[in-house]
């Protein structure tokens, strides 16, 4: 029993002062069903991906969905969360269940309200995404943890300082052509390549360039079986995923060969019967620009310690050979927690449908996501072709 994507929604990402949880959950829940022309009756369950974590007093907000639509009212509804990915996490469960013949229509919601508490809490809260048995090594939580990776990548192949930069300037330029992006600006490669007041160094060497966004947002997805299709205008079908999990300790592992998210791609490219060179375009996961490169190599792009050279001949820009983060990446975009994985399966479903505005990728036909959750733990890949 075949997936695919006929319906959704995408919330612009920023600070949303107006909207709380609840909010964006309901919000866009009901865009996503409008969008695939149904209603809450067609729906056989709500899988929804929200960390939180203490961002909002709304641990327990799976039902919150059900206030999208009265008649979602007795439907099943749960919550997933796996670090960052926990947007892919519902994704997955929701095809799992078609895929199980226990449901033929899904809906799957990815929100997160982050902005609601201080800059420190947050730091907090994500840290708490790590093994708490190496709580505070490398210190300075994630930007800590994802500096280490970049040292480590450095000793071995030379500071790639500039390389980051470039992903950075890159993203920002594509950011700003994507109305939902959280930043909207073209920083160009020489701010981000510059330790400044306004681009500090928050733990070296990643300056505040080479962090993704705090933001608040929602995306929504509504999924069909196969038997379904005849009901809907549009189809991108899953054609491939998988799902690899790694130790959460990092001292059971080298992080920056980012083995997880290697055999993530390879499996995946497997069962889709294709190689890294047939897609037309990537979303992946730039939680921090360390983490793009890195993913360049492990999705077979460019061998170990090259991944530069696909900046410098342009492989990766919007009009290469394969985009990467047409839509400005988490860099850009944003990385409401929750809604990271389900925004990237829109973003990329947009594309294939050819309804994707100003950041269009011309042509596409396959596209490959990559959502990460926490340092090359939970790692989940996608391959996405338009079904009709």
């Amino acid at each position: 029993m075949g997936v695919s994507i006929v319906g959704w929604a995408h919330l612009p990402f920023g600070r949303l002062d107006n909207l709380s949880l609840e909010g964006l959950i309901t919000r866009a829940g009901r865009e996503a069903m409008a969008h695939a022309g149904i209603d809450g009756q067609a729906v056989d369950g709500v899988w929804l991906g929200n960390l939180n974590g203490g961002f909002t007093p709304d641990v327990f907000a799976s039902s919150l969905a059900l206030q999208c639509d009265d008649a979602l009212r007795w439907k099943p509804a749960t919550r997933l969360e796996n670090a960052c990915a926990s947007g892919s996490a519902a994704v997955y469960a929701a095809c799992d269940a078609i895929e199980a013949g226990r449901a033929r229509v899904a809906l799957v919601i990815g929100a997160e309200k982050m902005t609601a508490v201080s800059g420190a809490e947050t730091t907090r809260i994500l840290g708490d995404c790590g093994y708490s048995g190496e709580a505070g090594s490398p210190p300075g939580g994630f930007p800590g943890i994802f500096a280490s990776i970049a040292r480590d990548y450095f000793a071995a192949h030379g500071d790639h300082s500039a390389t980051l930069a470039r992903i950075a300037a890159k993203n920002h330029a594509n950011g700003a052509r994507n109305p939902w992006a959280h930043m909207r600006r073209d920083l160009g490669f020489e701010f981000c390549n510059t330790v400044s007041d306004k681009n500090p160094m928050i733990a070296d060497p990643l300056r505040k360039t080479d962090c993704s966004l705090v933001s608040d947002g929602a995306a929504a997805l509504v999924l069909a079986s196969d038997e379904a299709l005849a009901d809907f205008a549009r189809a991108v079908r899953f054609k491939a995923r998988a799902q690899v999990s790694d130790y959460l300790p990092m001292g059971r592992r080298r992080v920056v060969e980012f083995e997880g998210p290697r055999r993530a791609w390879q499996q995946a490219l497997a069962i889709a019967g294709c190689t890294v060179d047939d897609l037309s375009l990537a979303e992946v996961h730039d939680c921090f620009t360390i983490a793009e490169l890195l993913t360049y190599e492990a999705m077979g792009l460019a061998p170990q310690g090259q991944g530069h050279r696909l900046l410098e001949d342009g492989v990766v820009a919007p009009s290469g050979r394969l985009p990467v983060n047409a839509s400005g990446g988490l860099k850009a975009k944003g990385h409401p927690i929750g809604a990271t994985g389900v925004s990237m399966h829109v973003v990329s479903a947009m594309q294939l449908m050819g309804e994707a505005g100003d950041i269009q990728v011309p042509g596409a036909t396959l596209a490959g996501v990559f959502n990460m959750g926490g340092s090359a733990v939970a790692n989940y890949v996608s391959v996405l072709e338009r079904a009709r």
